[in-house]
């Protein structure tokens, strides 16, 4: 049996595989066993614990945004309950205290039904330990833009701020100078400008909803050179000084005049995956 610590790290290191969601992600854990310690780094998280044997579950399909199973015994039972669970494009996250990565792992992944598998070591705290199977439910589409309304689906439209449940919005953002992270100097500085309309911040409750709304827009050229689309809490968001439209559809664009304001790249939150 894993330490205390040992388990705190490697269902830490669960959290950045989550996958991108609505503003609320859907998870399975189970056993129940990570989800006291994932919800501690993630609130918004609306988890469903399940015990016992995966045939009696008793859970919709397609229903999760992820399932995790910190501990538990990958055998086929739980990879088809799991696979069953998820939604196309859901992420399934499996943690071993015990083991090495090894190739047996990505073909057990695979001949249960997932693709885009990574099996890597757990953590490193400080010597390796553990690891980490993860893997997707194959999308019903080759059609990415099917594949993001999908995710965009989840939200709703147009809200306020004040009533979003959420814990983050997204912004987009004209970067200047545009380079990847890893092409910055260190002492290089960054400016970022949010797209405004009619001088309201255009907000967006999810990354899918974001990427819904740049699409069309991008397409019909009403909307040029946004490079990025940058996370905030909504503790930071309800403090901007300018209103915030949220979720708008794209039609919206029509009934105003678009603008771009400076926002401080350090009041964003860490990318997601």
């Amino acid at each position: 049996m894993a330490s205390p610590r040992i388990t705190r790290v490697l269902t830490e290191a669960m959290l950045k595989h989550l996958p991108p969601s609505a503003s609320s992600l859907k998870l399975l854990d189970v056993a129940g066993a990570a989800q006291e310690i994932l919800l501690k780094h993630r609130p918004d998280l609306a988890i469903t614990a399940v015990e016992g044997d995966p045939s009696g579950w008793g859970i919709p399909s397609a229903e999760f945004d992820a399932v995790t199973a910190f501990d538990a015994e990958p055998g086929s039972p739980l990879l088809a309950a799991a696979l069953s669970a998820l939604r196309p494009g859901g992420r399934l996250i499996v943690m071993s205290t015990r083991g090495e990565p090894d190739a047996t792992h990505v073909v057990t992944l695979e001949n249960h039904g997932f693709t885009r598998i990574l099996v890597e070591t757990g953590a490193e705290c400080p010597l390796p330990v553990g690891v980490l199977m993860r893997g997707e439910r194959p999308h019903q589409t080759e059609d990415t833009l099917a594949r993001v309304q999908v995710g965009a689906a989840a939200d709703e439209d147009a809200q306020s701020l004040v009533d979003f449940k959420g814990r983050f919005v997204h912004l987009l953002i004209r970067q200047s100078p545009d380079k990847p992270a890893w092409k910055l100097r260190a002492d290089e500085p960054l400016m970022w400008e949010a797209v405004t309309l009619e001088g309201m911040l255009l907000a967006f409750s999810s990354l899918p909803k974001a990427v819904a709304f740049m699409q069309p827009v991008v397409l019909t050229g009403q909307i040029l050179d946004v490079s990025k689309v940058a996370k905030f809490s909504k503790q930071t968001a309800l403090a901007w000084p300018q209103a915030v439209l949220l979720n708008p559809m794209p039609n919206a664009l029509e009934q105003g005049t678009l603008g771009v304001v400076s926002i401080d790249p350090d009041s964003a939150e860490t990318p997601d995956e």
